[in-house]
This record gives C-alpha cells, sequence and structure tokens, in this order.
C-alpha cells in the first residue's frame, strides 16, 4: 500500500499524454471516490424528509426548527458552492475534494450525536460549508481525470449510480426508521463516515495529485454577504411560524432585502465575482434560471412538506413513505436521455414548458387530493409522485441545455454554476416560506390559541388525543399541505410560461449558427 505522498509521486507521462492528470489504470478509483462522495449529499437529502418527524419526536423541535434543520444546510450551499468550485481550480481539485469530504464527514458525525435541535442546526450549517467544496468537486474531478472520448461514459456511470442512491435511500431509510424507532435517525448522519472515510483513502492512496489550473479569486466576500443576504430572508421568513417570532419576519426580510442589493453592488464591482451577474442580462439565461428557481421552490417545498403530512397527519408508516421519492429518481435516470435528445432536436422550449405543465397538474392533484381528504397513498398520492417525477425528468436535461446554450462557449461552466446555486436558493427560500403558510393555515383552521393541546403542523400526535379534535387536527393538516400544494403548482405554471416565452425554440446545432440543419 502507498502512503498519501508515494501516491502523489506516481508519474504522470501517461495521463498527460491523454489530457488529463489520472494514468487510465487509476481513473477508476476516482469515479468510485466520486460516487460515495455524491451518495453522502444525496442520501442526507432525501432521507432528511422522511426522518424529520422522528427528528422532531427525539428532540422536542418546533416545526421552525425543523425548517432550519433543514435550511441551515442549504444555506450555506447554495451561498457557497460557487466559491468551493473556485476553490479546486485553484487548490487542485483532488485537495479540495478530500477537504471537502473531511468537513462534511466531522459534521456528520456531531449531528448524529447532537443533543437538542439548535446545535443539530449548527452542525447542518457546517456540513453545508463541507458541501459547498464536495458537491462542485466531485463531477469536476471525473472531467478532469478522464480524457473526452472516455469522460461521457465515465459522466452517465455517475449520475447513473446518483440517481440510484437517491432512489432507495428514503426506501432503506423508512425501513429503517419503521424497525427501529426515532432516535435512529442519528444513524442517517453515522453512515456518512465509513462511505466518507472510504473516499477519502481512495484519493489519497490510489489518485495522483493534480495541479491548480488557475489562481482564482474565491470572493470570500461576496460568499459572505450572500449568506448573510438568504440567511436573513430565510429567518424572516421562517419566522412567521415561530410562535412569537412573528415581529421579527418583517425586519429581517428589509434587512435581507437590503443585504441582497448590496450584494450585488458587490459583485457588479469585482474583478473576479462568484457570480456573473452581466450573463443576466441575456434573456434566454435569465428566463432558464426564473424557471429553475420556481421548478425547483416547487419541488423542495413538495418533498419537504408532504412527508410530514402522510407521516404525521396520515398516520402513514416511514416505510411506506420512503417510496414517495423512487418514481422521482427513476424518471431522472430513465428518461432524462431521451429528453435531452429530443431537446438537442426540437430546442429546449417545448420540453421545458411541457414538463413544467405536468409538474404543475402533480402538484394541483396533490392540492385536490388532500383538499378532499382522501387518504389513499398508493391509489392517490404515489401515481401523483410519478406524474411529477414523469415532470421533472422532461425538464431537467432541456433545462441544462438552455442554460448552456444561451451564453457563450467559455462562459458555460460559470452559467452551470449559477443554475445550480439558483435551484439550491429556490429550495432554502422554499423550505422557508411555505412552512410559515403552512403554519398558518393550520392554525387559523384549528384555532390552537384555543386548543394550546393541539400538536403543531407536522408534528406526530400523541396518546390520548381525543378522536373529535383529531379529527379536526387532520382536515387541519390537509389544509395547510394543499395551500402548499395549490401554491406550487400556480409556480409551475409560470414556469412553463416564463420557458416559452425566453428559452431557444430551436434545435441546438440550428441555433449555434452551424451550417448543419435539424432534421
Amino acid at each position: 500500500m502507498k502512503s498519501p505522498s508515494e501516491a502523489a509521486a506516481i508519474p504522470l507521462t501517461g495521463a498527460i499524454a491523454n489530457g488529463t492528470f489520472c494514468p487510465q489504470s487509476r481513473r477508476r478509483f476516482v469515479l468510485i471516490a466520486a460516487i460515495l462522495a455524491s451518495a453522502l449529499g444525496f442520501i442526507d437529502g432525501s432521507i432528511l424528509a422522511i426522518a424529520t418527524p422522528a427528528i422532531r419526536v427525539d428532540l422536542g423541535a418546533s416545526l421552525a426548527e425543523a425548517q432550519w434543520i433543514s435550511n441551515a444546510y442549504a444555506l450555506t450551499l447554495s451561498a457557497l458552492i460557487l466559491a468551493g468550485g473556485a476553490a479546486g481550480d485553484r487548490f487542485g481539485l483532488r485537495l479540495a475534494f478530500v477537504v471537502g469530504i473531511a468537513l462534511f464527514i466531522a459534521a456528520s458525525l456531531a449531528c448524529a450525536v447532537a443533543p437538542n435541535a439548535g446545535v443539530l442546526i449548527a452542525f447542518r450549517a457546517l456540513q453545508g460549508i463541507g458541501a459547498a467544496i464536495m458537491v462542485p468537486g466531485s463531477l469536476a474531478i471525473i472531467a478532469k481525470a478522464y480524457p473526452k472520448k472516455e469522460r461521457g461514459r465515465a459522466i452517465g456511470i455517475w449520475a447513473a449510480a446518483s440517481a440510484l442512491t437517491t432512489a432507495l435511500g428514503p426506501v432503506l431509510g423508512g425501513l429503517v426508521l419503521s424497525t427501529f424507532g426515532d432516535w435512529i435517525w442519528r444513524a442517517i448522519f453515522a453512515i456518512n463516515l465509513p462511505l466518507g472515510l472510504l473516499s477519502i483513502y481512495l484519493l489519497l492512496t490510489k489518485v495522483p495529485a493534480d495541479a491548480p489550473t488557475e489562481k482564482r479569486s474565491l470572493d470570500l466576500g461576496g460568499a459572505a454577504l450572500a449568506t448573510l443576504a438568504f440567511g436573513s430572508l430565510a429567518y424572516g421568513l421562517t419566522s412567521m411560524s415561530a410562535e412569537g417570532g412573528g415581529h421579527m419576519s418583517g425586519p429581517s426580510i428589509a434587512a435581507g432585502a437590503v443585504l441582497l442589493v448590496v450584494f450585488i453592488a458587490f459583485e457588479l464591482r469585482q474583478r473576479e465575482p462568484m457570480i456573473d451577474l452581466n450573463l443576466f442580462r441575456i434573456g434566454a439565461f435569465a428566463g432558464a434560471n426564473v424557471a429553475t428557481f420556481f421548478l425547483y421552490f416547487a419541488l423542495s417545498a413538495n418533498l419537504f412538506y408532504l412527508p410530514m403530512l402522510l407521516i404525521a397527519g396520515w398516520g402513514l408508516s416511514t416505510a411506506e413513505v420512503g417510496f414517495i421519492f423512487l418514481p422521482l429518481s427513476a424518471s431522472i435516470a430513465l428518461l432524462s436521455g431521451p429528453a435531452g435528445q429530443w431537446s438537442d432536436r426540437i430546442g429546449p422550449r417545448f420540453p421545458i414548458s411541457s414538463g413544467s405543465l405536468v409538474v404543475a397538474f402533480a402538484f394541483a392533484g396533490l392540492a385536490l387530493l388532500a383538499h378532499a381528504g382522501i387518504h389513499n397513498f398508493w391509489t392517490g398520492v404515489f401515481p401523483l409522485m410519478a406524474l411529477m417525477g414523469l415532470g421533472m425528468a422532461l425538464v431537467v436535461s432541456p433545462l441544462s441545455t438552455a442554460i448552456m446554450t444561451a451564453v457563450e462557449d467559455k462562459d458555460t461552466g460559470a452559467a452551470s454554476g449559477i443554475n445550480n446555486a439558483v435551484s439550491r436558493i429556490g429550495g432554502l427560500i422554499a423550505v422557508a416560506a411555505m412552512g410559515s403558510l403552512a403554519a398558518w393555515v393550520y392554525s387559523t383552521m384549528l384555532d390552537t390559541s384555543v386548543r394550546p393541546g393541539i400538536p403543531g403542523f407536522g408534528e406526530p400526535v400523541s396518546a390520548g388525543l381525543a378522536p373529535e379534535l383529531d379529527a379536526t387536527r387532520l382536515a387541519a393538516s390537509d389544509a395547510a399541505f394543499a395551500a402548499v400544494a395549490w401554491v406550487t403548482a400556480l409556480l409551475c405554471l409560470l414556469a412553463a410560461v416564463i420557458a416559452w416565452t425566453t428559452v431557444s425554440g430551436r434545435a441546438i446545432l440550428w441555433s449555434r449558427g452551424t451550417d448543419e440543419q435539424p432534421d
């Protein structure tokens, strides 16, 4: 077994000849390490929604605290992910990737032993910082290790493995939670240790160090301002759902808006900004990003609050609810390739718009289901989640195409990074804003000020609740989620309209101005 220093000294003659830093015999270790590291984020992200009711019971967390258990991670990840990508260019991808994984698993272990919600929130924020370095490094190190002729196949394997992890994670997590009880949520974070350590081992002992490509500025000032701006906005929106915290919502939202303006002004003055705001002057690029924000806002809100309704409201088991992520992951894995080819032939406008409409119908169906009080998972919720998965599969690949073809070739990396950050910011704001909407509808219907013993929205019912009160609580839970689903259905409809009016409707080869016309 070679030491890390010996591994770093591996001759690179064969690799350099192929235009990469990694010899052919060692590229598989890069791919395995990247798949393992990606699994860390996917497992945490998808299982956490299923485990949230258990976490609330075990830690006694309020709805606002549950929102921040999700949003603390989303905040630091979305605000720092562009700086994290720049770190790989500046210090070398292998080094940055290892640092990101190490920080992620250290924070995960701290999350696993958190004694209360406040401590868990703090370490989730630290976990997001690690993810901001790790997530962009996962795909970037594959691209740098493999020559162009082999890169597509390697990325395809990585994407398929990631989809499989995302699909199976909640199913297995739900089974474990149902079998062992509420306390087992801690294992969701602890499982990151062996996966992360194996990934680090492979990177340090089997993969040579790559040279930094450029001395890019990390723009830490911009990252700090983005964190403060979006953090203030999220805090203001979340505080609306916290008892006694509503008086802070207005000042926090106002402060967030001011900080966002300051951030924009700061970025415009930077020589190497974290976000090239000039790209938003391109109508197709701006439109695709607005559609991205609305779609991922809607997706994140439903995937976070639907499990709360099903587990805490309807009383379904976590093992059953774990299957709601399966249609989404399977559809994206199976249909994104054909959808991308379709987009290349006819242009991305129609696939994005039609896919957004399908997602809107799915969320409207969830709203009608909850409003009617039809509590059937397999013949009600699951088919609608499958419809939503079909719609997202039509959107994901064409949306990336729209982003990439809207800008010059030299700006595609920056454009992709911005779009990634926009999707995560959409999720951050969704969890904060829609939780407050759900809490308001729930408390208005139930009049919790008169009935203080009633559990809050998404909080599991304790034994001894009178049947008539439980029926009223269930109706209020349905109404609260229905409000969320209606809002998100409308946003998906807006995304379809925006995509139709801004995104290119021409085939990709033709829109690039080549001599080859589409068939």
